[in-house]
């Protein structure tokens, strides 16, 4: 019976932590393909050169970006082949990554007026 007890409490306790564990393994994982768009656009998306800042950008706006990468719609040197390989949900993660970080750097915004921000 104690066994059973033990066993009882272990599987509630990790039952009610799981969703704390997948949303921190999430966010783990969006750091880690955050951290490999970091050689190009720069720390946490704050670009230190002339490639594009991500950081505090609109979150609709980089989808739109990425999936017309991915798709062809939109030309690039090298961004095609780095959408290609993101699906949907990391794009979508990704997005709300670089939303929330704080733009550091000089460059402007985009002008995203077809997405209804100013």
């Amino acid at each position: 019976m104690q066994r059973f007890t033990v066993t009882l409490v272990w599987v509630c306790f990790t039952w009610a932590t799981f969703p704390a564990q997948a949303e921190e393994l999430a966010l783990t994982s969006t750091r880690t393909l955050a951290a490999s768009c970091s050689a190009c656009h720069g720390p946490n998306g704050n670009s230190l050169g002339s490639t594009p800042t991500l950081a505090a950008l609109n979150q609709q706006y980089f989808i739109q970006r990425m999936q017309g990468f991915k798709d062809g719609s939109v030309s690039s040197t090298v961004m095609h082949h780095h959408a290609k390989g993101l699906t949907t949900e990391e794009i979508t993660a990704l997005a709300a990554y670089f939303a929330q970080q704080p733009r550091k750097t000089p460059h402007p915004l985009p002008h995203q007026s077809f997405l209804g921000a100013q």
